[in-house]
């Protein structure tokens, strides 16, 4: 497809490096998920082979559908390990390279954090320190404005839910100060 004239091209100034070292392969990752995959399928098959798995006088037991729905996934795992073994000599396309794999765990370990943050700082304070680090860490925002913006929609959420709908959610000690 040939570019038109009037077609605008911007560039991604933050865009990852094309020259970035590959972290791994395709070829590696296809055969980690499908062994991950394979172990699940056992796991969820001997489970329900365990709780029944077969036909009684009211007809299928608890673990007959779940049982042949993991020997098909058993079966697709095992299908996508023999694809790569036959094709092991053949090169391997890059899964992800180093800078990619950067950006992606820049948003991966604060989010996993404030999952973990939740438990104990309750939602509104562990969405207040989300949001205020995203901005100043990864969106290079001023710091006054982060701050600000993390706590009006910290406070917009503490009102709509609290207040407003009266919604039981993930508390910590800060909320317990203001009587919620």
């Amino acid at each position: 497809m040939a570019k038109s004239e009037d077609e605008i091209v911007v560039e991604d100034p933050a865009a990852p490096a094309s020259d970035s070292p590959a972290v791994t392969s395709n070829r590696a990752v296809d055969v980690a998920v499908s062994l991950l995959l394979l172990a699940f399928a056992g796991l969820l098959g001997f489970d329900n082979w365990r709780t029944g798995m077969g036909w009684d006088a009211t007809g299928p037991q608890a673990g007959y559908f779940p049982f042949y729905l993991s020997v098909i996934l058993a079966a697709a795992s095992l299908w996508g390990l023999a694809k790569e073994f036959l094709v092991r000599g053949q090169a391997s396309g890059t899964f992800v390279t180093r800078e990619q794999l950067r950006r992606v765990m820049q948003v991966f370990v604060p989010t996993l954090l404030f999952c973990l943050f939740t438990q104990w700082l309750g939602l509104y304070v562990a969405s207040f320190l989300l949001i205020a680090g995203f901005m100043v860490f990864v969106g290079r925002i001023a710091v006054w404005k982060s701050l600000l913006t993390a706590f009006l929609f910290s406070l917009i959420m503490f009102v709509t839910f609290e207040i407003a709908f009266d919604v039981l959610m993930p508390k910590g000690p800060l909320e317990a100060l203001f009587g919620r």
